[in-house]
C-alpha cells in the first residue's frame, strides 16, 4: 500500500508541472531512441555482412596459392603458382572430415555471345563447386566429372551474364565464346548478389578447371582450392591436417615459410565483421552520451523541485514522515521520469530505424537485448542522477524547512 501511495504522490507532483516534466523526459526519450536506432543500424550492417559470408557456403575452408618469402620478398596470396591438381586430389582422399573439394582457376576474360561481348570473371571449378557454395541452378544442369576429365568446352553462367548477353532468351544450349573458343552453356545459376568485397557474384562464367587450365589460361597451377568440411569436423583440425599434408607434399622444411595460405570461414567472417562491430560500438557510445545529458537534466529539475517543495517536505516530516520516506518519494519521481522516457524512447528508436530502412535503404536489425539494455540504462540513469536530489531532500532539517518561504 505504501508503494502505491508513493507512486500516486509522485505522479501528482509530476502532473503539477506538465511542461517541465515533458521537457525533462525528452532528453531520455531522445537518448534511448538514439541508442536503439544506432545499434539497430550497426547490427543490420553486421547481419548483412554475415549473410554475404554465408553465401560462400557452409563449413568452407579456402586454400590460396602463394604466401612464401624468398630473399626477404613475400609474394602474397596468388602471387606464385604453388598449388596443383594433385594437391587437391590428395586433400580429398587423405584428410578426414573433408566432404567436397573444388580446384579453382580464376581469370578475367572477354566473352562473346549473340553478337555482344562482356568482360567477366571466368572460374575453372570442379563438379562439386555448386554443392560447396550452396548455389542452385535455376535452369539446366552442372557439368560432370567426365566433362572435367575430357576438358569439355561446357559452362554454366551467372544471372548477370544471362541478362547482358541473352536478354530475354533462354541461354541453356546456346554458345558462348571465351578467347574465341566456343563453349556450350549447360545451366544458369540462381542470383547471389554482392560478395563481402562488394563484387557481383552473378557476373561469372564457370567452366571445368581442366578446360580453364588447358584451353583458356594455359597454366599448370591452381589459384586456390575450395574445401567443404563435414559439420561434425572441427575446422581448425582440418586446417591443421591440410597444412601438414601440403608442407609434406611441397617439401617445406621446419622453420621455412609455407608457400600457401589457409583461411577458414570463421576467420573470414571475423575479419569482415570486425569493422561493423567497431562501428556499432562507436554509434552506441555516441548515442549514450545523450542519455547522460538527459540524466543531468533530471538531476537539475529534481534539485529545483526540492527547493520549490522545501516547505512541503518540512510539513511531511513534522507529521511523522521519516528521511527514508522523503528519499523514496523523490527517487520514485526521478525513476518515473526516466522510465517513461525509456518507454517512449524505445518507440522512437524502433520507429526511426524502420523509417531509415524504408527511406534510405539501410539494413537495420532491432535486437531484444538492445531494447532491454537501453530501457534498463534509462532507469539506472534516473536512479543515479535522482539519488543526490532525493538524498538532499531527506536530509533537510524539519524546523528550517517549515520556516522556508
Amino acid at each position: 500500500m505504501r508503494w502505491f501511495a508513493t507512486i500516486r504522490i509522485a505522479l501528482r507532483a509530476l502532473r503539477r508541472n506538465k511542461l517541465r516534466s515533458v521537457l525533462t523526459t525528452l532528453g531520455i526519450i531522445i537518448g534511448v531512441g538514439a541508442v536503439i536506432a544506432m545499434v539497430g543500424i550497426g547490427n543490420g550492417a553486421k547481419a548483412q555482412v554475415e549473410a554475404q559470408i554465408a553465401s560462400l557456403g557452409q563449413n568452407v575452408v579456402l586454400i590460396f596459392s602463394g604466401n612464401f618469402s624468398t630473399g626477404g620478398a613475400r609474394s602474397g596470396w596468388g602471387g606464385a603458382g604453388t598449388l596443383t591438381i594433385d594437391d587437391a586430389a590428395a586433400i580429398a582422399t587423405e584428410i578426414p572430415g573433408v566432404l567436397h573439394v573444388s580446384p579453382e582457376v580464376r581469370d578475367r576474360q572477354q566473352v562473346l555471345a549473340n553478337g555482344l561481348n562482356w568482360n567477366t570473371t571466368v572460374l575453372g571449378e570442379g563438379p562439386d563447386y555448386l554443392t560447396i557454395r550452396d548455389w542452385p541452378l535455376v535452369d539446366g544442369g552442372m557439368f560432370t566429372d567426365q566433362d572435367v576429365r575430357s576438358t569439355a568446352k561446357v559452362c554454366i553462367i551467372g544471372q548477370t551474364i544471362a541478362t547482358e548477353l541473352f536478354a530475354n532468351e533462354d541461354p541453356v544450349g546456346q554458345g558462348l565464346r571465351i578467347r574465341n573458343i566456343p563453349f556450350k552453356i549447360l545451366g544458369v545459376l540462381a542470383r547471389k548478389g554482392l560478395s563481402v568485397m562488394g563484387s557481383d557474384q552473378d557476373d561469372v562464367v564457370v567452366i571445368p578447371y581442366t578446360s580453364a587450365m588447358k584451353r583458356v589460361s594455359r597454366r599448370t597451377y591452381l589459384n586456390s582450392i575450395i574445401v567443404q568440411t563435414a559439420p561434425a569436423a572441427t575446422s581448425a583440425k582440418v586446417q591443421a591436417d591440410i597444412a601438414d599434408l601440403l608442407r609434406q607434399r611441397h617439401r617445406i622444411g621446419t622453420g621455412r615459410d609455407d608457400d600457401f595460405t589457409i583461411r577458414g570461414q570463421e576467420e573470414i567472417a571475423a575479419a569482415a565483421t570486425a569493422t561493423t562491430k567497431t562501428m556499432t560500438a562507436l554509434l552506441g557510445a555516441i548515442a549514450s552520451v545523450s542519455l547522460l545529458v538527459g540524466g543531468i537534466g533530471i538531476m537539475n529539475i529534481m534539485l529545483v523541485s526540492v527547493t520549490e517543495r522545501t516547505r512541503e517536505i518540512g510539513i511531511r516530516m513534522a507529521v511523522g514522515a521519516h528521511g527514508r520516506d522523503i528519499l523514496l518519494q523523490f527517487l520514485t519521481e526521478a525513476i518515473t521520469l526516466s522510465s517513461l522516457g525509456g518507454i517512449l524512447g524505445i518507440l522512437l528508436g524502433v520507429g526511426s530505424a524502420k523509417l531509415l530502412s524504408a527511406v534510405a535503404g539501410w539494413p537495420t536489425l532491432i535486437s531484444t537485448s538492445s531494447v532491454v539494455v537501453a530501457f534498463l540504462f534509462s532507469a539506472a540513469v534516473g536512479i543515479f542522477f535522482g539519488f543526490y536530489p532525493a538524498r538532499k531532500a531527506a536530509r533537510l532539517d524539519p524546523i528550517t524547512a517549515l520556516r522556508y518561504e
